[in-house]
């Protein structure tokens, strides 16, 4: 009978210990044109460290690039010492252990240094075999001529990317998702502004509950991005609302992406830490990594989520716990 009662304990304990196991993420970064990188990176760490559902860490090259702006938050990574150069610079001793997290986030940018053979093909099988991997902002500028990547982030911009990478994709003012193989330049925004996004799968874990249109923070549209777009949904999109749009479409700013049995998450905002701190961008990313890691999302729509009307954002505060 004790034994009984023992084994009983033991299991009861083991599902406790499975409901609160937190999902581990891996924030990596160091070379991206955009000087924010390193208050970022801290910025979406803290984000989804208050959720209670993730544990993060990061892992960084140790050549990094454009790091000065924001070096008060270099530290704050946990990572040792790196050096700031005026170049990327390839670090052939960058392999993170992707296998350990369920989820791997992406803080690269335009110019990052090419990973090695051996750390591009980890991250391929880790994606093959049932990872999770979010691309942020310019994270899908980097690497155009890595072809693996390339199909999982579904679609890129700049990096001399062409027709020859693959189509433009878009929605069309009518409400029509276009698949555009015509030439031209991969790669556009206009003024930073308020950016209103279109909801267009609505009964997606990460998209569902939220209203049909909602403004970001300040931000930039990304448009005329091209890439692979295989196994890819566009979640939401935005239409430029500068006054100096680079075209007259709905761009792709949510994107979810199947990679062998892997799951994607691509969003285009987070150009800065203002960016950043846009209510939309917080909950658009902490959904959409927990669906990148789970394939599902357990987090509620918030109170003071953005409307059509209503742009939202609350100022990041660092936790110095």
């Amino acid at each position: 009978m004790r034994k009984k009662k023992l084994t009983f304990i033991i299991c009861l304990m083991m599902v406790i210990a499975s409901v609160h196991a937190k999902i581990k993420v891996l924030i990596v970064d160091g070379q991206n044109n955009h000087a924010v990188w390193p208050k970022s990176t801290i910025m979406m760490k803290q984000y989804l460290e208050e959720t209670g559902l993730f544990k993060v860490d990061v892992y960084r090259t140790q050549y990094t690039w454009k790091g000065q702006r924001e070096k008060e938050f270099l530290p704050l990574a946990k990572v040792g010492e790196t050096k700031d150069l005026k170049e990327p610079k390839h670090d052939p001793e960058f392999a993170p252990k992707f296998k350990k997290y369920d989820v791997v986030v992406s803080n690269f940018g335009w110019k990052a240094a090419n990973w090695s053979e051996s750390t591009q093909k980890a991250l391929e099988d880790y994606m093959e075999n049932g990872g999770g991997f979010v691309s942020v902002h310019a994270a899908d500028n980097a690497w155009p001529d890595w072809k693996a990547f390339n199909q999982m982030i579904g679609l890129g911009g700049w990096g001399n990317r062409s027709a020859k990478d693959g189509p433009y994709v878009y929605y069309t003012n009518e409400g029509e998702l276009k698949r555009d193989h015509s030439e031209g330049k991969c790669g556009a925004h206009g003024p930073q502004h308020l950016v209103p996004i279109t909801v267009r799968v609505a009964d997606h874990p990460i998209t569902q509950g939220m209203p049909n249109v909602w403004l970001t923070a300040k931000d930039e549209c990304y448009a005329k991005l091209r890439g692979p777009a295989v196994n890819m949904t566009v979640l939401a999109t935005g239409k430029d609302a500068s006054g100096k749009a680079p075209t007259d479409r709905h761009e792709p700013i949510l994107m979810v992406v199947d990679y062998g049995k892997g799951r994607i998450f691509h969003t285009t905002l987070g150009h800065d830490d203002y960016s950043c701190e846009g209510v939309g961008f917080i909950v658009s990313l902490t959904r959409g990594v927990e669906w990148a890691a789970t394939g599902k999302v357990t987090q509620a729509i918030p109170e003071d989520f953005p409307t059509k009307e209503n742009s939202t954002s609350r100022k990041f505060v660092l936790n110095s716990k």
